[in-house]
């Protein structure tokens, strides 16, 4: 298992360090691709070069304040995400909060890194997740795993499962989703991993997964999907050395 992401990420880390250039275009544009999609999932309009255009801070008419806030939102996410990469932080529930907070400011202040105190549903899902008065518990549990059993585990199976676990839990009212893939990438990047990208056209496969591991408890075809983009994002930078 990830046999193939390992030799790639191998070969990655021989060619290291890459030049400056090369690794500062290679950033901008898988930062934007995670920006764009990850939104783009969760139904927000804009296009990729709209967005591009958003992140330089220009506005787009006919679209909506919130979706520009997502995107701007999102972009200070990832900086958040990088700074913690860099101090070598161990991931911490009040670092969750914080993404969270960012992800919702200015859209949802009075939600922003709060767990919610109310049931929610996942539309299209059969996964229903825990009633509000347990998600301290959830998070607690999830937590101890990463702790102990997780970190024995590769990576990439590491970061997709705290990605479907903390999603299952669904503990904000809004934002779950964006905050999971900042925190699966976060895994990820803390090990010399690329971030991966989870594209929009891949959701209904992604979402499929994610209720298989909620309502089975396997979740191979979950791992399965992030270890393709992991791949994705390694040959990326691979392409810049061969």
């Amino acid at each position: 298992m990830f046999k193939v992401a390992n030799e790639k990420k191998s070969k990655l880390d021989a060619a290291r360090p890459l030049p400056k250039y090369t690794l500062k275009s290679l950033r901008e544009k898988l930062f934007l691709e995670w920006t764009y999609n990850s939104n783009a999932i969760e139904g927000n309009t804009l296009t990729m070069n709209e967005t591009k255009v958003v992140l330089e801070g220009i506005t787009i008419g006919g679209k909506t304040f919130r979706e520009h806030l997502e995107v701007v939102n999102h972009r200070d996410a990832i900086t958040y995400v990088e700074e913690i990469v860099q101090m070598n932080e161990t991931l911490s529930e009040w670092q969750i909060k914080n993404l969270h907070r960012l992800v919702l400011k200015g859209i949802h202040d009075e939600y922003a890194g709060v767990y919610r105190q109310e049931q929610v549903f996942i539309a299209g899902a059969r996964h229903r997740p825990p009633a509000h008065y347990l998600i301290q518990e959830k998070m607690d549990q999830m937590m101890n795993w990463y702790r102990n059993e997780g970190v024995d585990l590769h990576p990439v199976e590491r970061g997709a499962m705290l990605h479907a676990i903390f999603v299952g839990i669904h503990p904000f009212i809004d934002g779950n989703g964006r905050t999971s893939r900042l925190l699966l990438n976060l895994e990820l990047m803390k090990e010399g991993f690329p971030p991966v990208v989870i594209k929009v056209e891949n959701r209904l496969a992604y979402y499929d997964a994610l209720d298989k591991a909620h309502t089975t408890e396997d979740y191979k075809d979950f791992i399965a999907l992030v270890e393709h983009e992991v791949e994705d994002s390694l040959d990326l930078y691979l392409s810049t050395i061969s």
